[in-house]
């Protein structure tokens, strides 16, 4: 358990850092925030719904999040805030780039990400 700690740190950090080299500013959520996946659900399904699919398996539109290449050691929480912000470019599925997601707060994204890291685990995505 360590080394996957250890192993998520060092994936955070090194998302963190290649953001900061290439000047992007990783947005943060309001200090103390706990995310709560009751309040990322309405949200997912107002924002991402749309082209990640209302179960989160994907659309024509784009990529499923319960999916292992979406799991916490390879897209930090921090990559899905970069993605709202900025957009993302095609990389892991062939749907076309990410668009910004405008109307979304940092804290909104936290909470977006608490609810589908809870149905990722409920998957089996880790």
């Amino acid at each position: 358990m360590k080394t996957r700690n250890l192993l998520v740190a060092l994936a955070a950090a090194s998302i963190a850092t290649g953001a900061a080299a290439q000047g992007m500013d990783i947005p943060r959520p309001s200090r103390g925030l706990m995310p709560n996946p009751n309040l990322g659900k309405p949200l997912y399904e107002g924002k991402c719904a749309e082209c990640h699919g209302a179960m989160l398996t994907g659309s024509d539109k784009g990529p499923p999040l319960l999916h292992k290449v979406y799991e916490p050691s390879h897209h930090s929480d921090a990559s899905f805030q970069l993605a709202v912000k900025n957009g993302s470019r095609q990389h892991h599925w062939k749907f076309g780039d990410m668009a910004p997601v405008p109307g979304l707060t940092p804290d909104d994204v936290a909470h977006i990400t608490a609810y589908v890291r809870g149905q990722q685990r409920r998957a089996g995505v880790r």
